[in-house]
């Protein structure tokens, strides 16, 4: 359910009460108007730490780059509390357009992860990643599960592969040296992340 606050009073008692608990560690702003997000449910932060992990053996330790579990990321240098997005996980590779400004980024980071959780915006922010100029987006979608795999191609990210669990199917990014695929498993499908180079796979 959306709530619109028309009460400065009651805004700010509202977002300097999330501010002082940490609760508004993933809010966001949409030009302007500012975005809430849930606590992510326990799985959603599993997947999001587990991934990080990976990416930071891969690309963080061997100093390739920069591995962010959320951040926040602008399309601009001044004023970038009034326009941000905050990714599940973000890749900044060495060498790439990004610019750490310290409190945000300004540019698309190279690589993208965002878990979709019920009633979120991930899928309403890839416009805004496309301007950025994200090079490549993983989507990680629950219900049901599959992963949607975007590609910039000129101005646009546009989905280049859908993976469902057990189709035999398996992605391969661009951008990071990762193959993704889903496992169904007991509990829940599990996305199997394969790096060629080392032989190396991961369940997330």
């Amino acid at each position: 359910m959306a709530t619109l606050i028309r009460d400065p009073e009651v805004e700010l008692r509202l977002r300097s009460e999330r501010a002082a608990t940490g609760a508004d560690r993933y809010d966001e702003i949409w030009e302007g108007i500012y975005m809430m997000a849930l606590m992510p449910n326990d799985e959603h932060q599993q997947i999001v730490s587990r991934f990080v992990s990976i990416l930071e053996e891969i690309i963080g330790w061997p100093s390739k780059g920069n591995v962010r579990p959320g951040v926040n990321v602008s399309d601009r240098a001044d004023d970038w509390q009034q326009n941000y997005r905050v990714p599940d996980v973000a890749v900044f590779l060495a060498g790439g357009m990004a610019v750490n400004h310290g409190a945000f980024w300004q540019g698309g980071p190279d690589f993208v992860v965002e878990v979709i959780s019920p009633d979120d915006n991930s899928r309403e922010k890839i416009p805004f990643y496309s301007r950025v100029g994200v090079r490549e987006l993983l989507l990680v979608d629950r219900q049901p599960w599959r992963l949607e795999l975007y590609r910039l191609q000129g101005d646009r990210l546009n989905r280049e592969a859908t993976v469902q669990p057990d189709h035999e199917q398996t992605v391969s990014s661009n951008v990071v040296p990762l193959t993704f695929g889903l496992i169904s498993q007991s509990d829940r499908p599990h996305i199997e992340v394969a790096h060629a180079a080392s032989d190396r796979v991961w369940m997330v």
